[in-house]
Formats: structure tokens, sequence, C-alpha cells
């Protein structure tokens, strides 16, 4: 049986993880959680971190099929419009981001040239739909609570699980974005719980603690509801409620959130230009 191979990428600045998720047979590939670079204080985007993935990709001889999103973030940009046009492939995310752009779409005062309804995207996966990369079967978990649309990507034999959970030293996603819901991630990270102790686990972020100095962004179930510092299998429901509840109450906001989501709502594209031709993203003052 062909066993998926899996390269990540690293992306330092944001902390987040890009992988190629290809089948060997087929040379098909995905991407999963690309990044666009951005600097805050100028405004301009770069994109040194996807043209990473774009070298081995060609090197590889690989054939994009998909470019996925695990839930619109909210930490980084995305590169999928300019990997679609670089490599090809379609754009897909959960069938939930029309829960998200309702909600951000007011909280920017969109007009009626921004959809609500995910049209922004090549395809919208359902709960329990499943896909190929090439010959290697891929199925979808909904898996909401950090935001409304977050999915689960359950590749061969491994699940790519987004901002749901990361390292067990480190915890699990905040719950405090609009339509996001503590009650709601404890039940989605039993559907994760539910797979064997062995299942391979790969994140979205990672961040160094006070007792680890390496990044690291793979792990398991077993490890996970065992060591888990926030949600681990002797965790009750109430208990982690009232603790992510108490905790998010202290967390500052995001430091891209704000051209993230403007960004990442549209799948990747940039606000329409003005009549002088430049895009330009909003701040919301006291919105958030």
């Amino acid at each position: 049986m062909t066993t998926a191979q899996i390269k990540s990428f690293f992306d330092e600045p944001t902390n987040t993880v890009t992988y190629v998720v290809s089948d060997p047979d087929t040379k098909h590939c995905a991407i999963i959680d690309s990044v666009l670079g951005y600097e805050a204080n100028s405004g301009r985007t770069e994109t040194h971190a996807a043209d990473a993935v774009i070298a081995y990709i060609r090197d590889k001889n690989l054939h994009t099929e998909w470019i996925l999103e695990t839930h619109v973030h909210a930490d980084h940009l995305s590169a999928a419009p300019y990997l679609r046009d670089t490599l090809g492939g379609k754009i897909a995310i959960g069938s939930h981001i029309p829960d998200v752009q309702k909600v951000f779409g007011g909280v920017f005062n969109e007009d009626a040239r921004f959809k609500r309804d995910g049209s922004q995207f090549d395809h919208l996966f359902k709960d329990g739909e499943t896909f190929n990369i090439g010959n290697i079967a891929a199925k979808i978990i909904y898996t909401p609570g950090h935001t409304p649309a977050c999915v689960t990507y359950h590749i061969d034999d491994v699940l790519f699980i987004g901002d749901t959970l990361f390292m067990p030293d480190y915890g699990s996603a905040r719950c405090d974005f609009p339509g996001g819901d503590a009650a709601t991630l404890y039940r989605s990270v039993q559907k994760i719980y539910a797979f064997p102790n062995e299942t391979r686990l790969y994140l979205c972020h990672d961040y160094l603690t006070s007792t680890r100095d390496t990044y690291c962004w793979e792990t398991t179930v077993g490890a996970q509801k065992k060591s888990n510092i926030h949600l681990n299998e002797d965790i009750s429901e109430a208990d982690f409620v009232a603790m992510r509840t108490t905790r998010d109450a202290t967390l500052s906001m995001p430091r891209l959130i704000l051209p993230s989501i403007q960004i990442n709502m549209r799948a990747g594209e940039f606000p329409p230009a003005e009549d002088n031709g430049q895009h330009y993203l909003k701040i919301p003052l006291n919105a958030l």
C-alpha cells in the first residue's frame, strides 16, 4: 500500500508549518496551510515561504491538485492564490466558511462585492467528504471551536489538525475569536482522540516553551491524550471550558489578525483595488 510522503516547511516569523503531502506513485500533491509573508510596518507582502514550497514541488516533479486551508487563519496571510497561479490546483476549505465571512464581513463593513457564500474558494468540503491526492485517500473531519469553520484533513493514516491542538507542552487553541467556543473545541478534540494512539498528528503552529528550545510540529494521539497540558484524557469538558475561557480573557489579539482575516476570508486574495489601482486594508478601531 502506498504511503503519503510529507514535507514540512516552518515559517518562524509566523510560527506556521506548511505541508506538502504527495503520492509517490502518481506524483500528485496537496499543499496545506501556506504562508504569504507580510511586513506590518510597511504593508508589503513577500513570497519567500511560498517560493520554498514551489521549489520543492518543482524539484520533485509533483503535480499540485489541492491547496488546502484548515481554517481562516488569524496569524498569517495565505499564499493560496500565488501558489495556484504558479502551480495550478484548487483552493479548498471547509464548508462552514460562510459563517466566518458573515461575521467578519460585518466587522470590516464589507460592501456587496464581498460574497459571504464561500464562492472565493474553488471547493468547499463538507464534513465526512472524501477526496484523493493521486491514489492517496483523504477525508474531512469537521473540528470547530477555535473558529466555526475549522476542519481536520485525514490523509492516509495521519491527521492534519490545524490549530485545534498544539504540542502537548503548549496546549490548545484559543476560542475567543467570533464564532469560537471552548465546549465545541473540547468535543472536536474528542473526535481526534477517538483515533488509535499511534495516529500521527501534524500541527499548523509551534512555539517554544520554558522547557523546550526546539520547534516541533508532529505528535500522536496517544501523546496528546496523556500529556496535553490543557486537554488530556483526564480533563473534563467543564474544567476545560473554565480554563480556556479564563485564559483567553488574558490574551491579546494576534499581531496580524486584521490583515490576515481580511485576506484569508477571500481565499488569499487582496481586497478590490480602489480607483487609484491600490489595494487597501481596513483597521477597525475598538472592534475586536
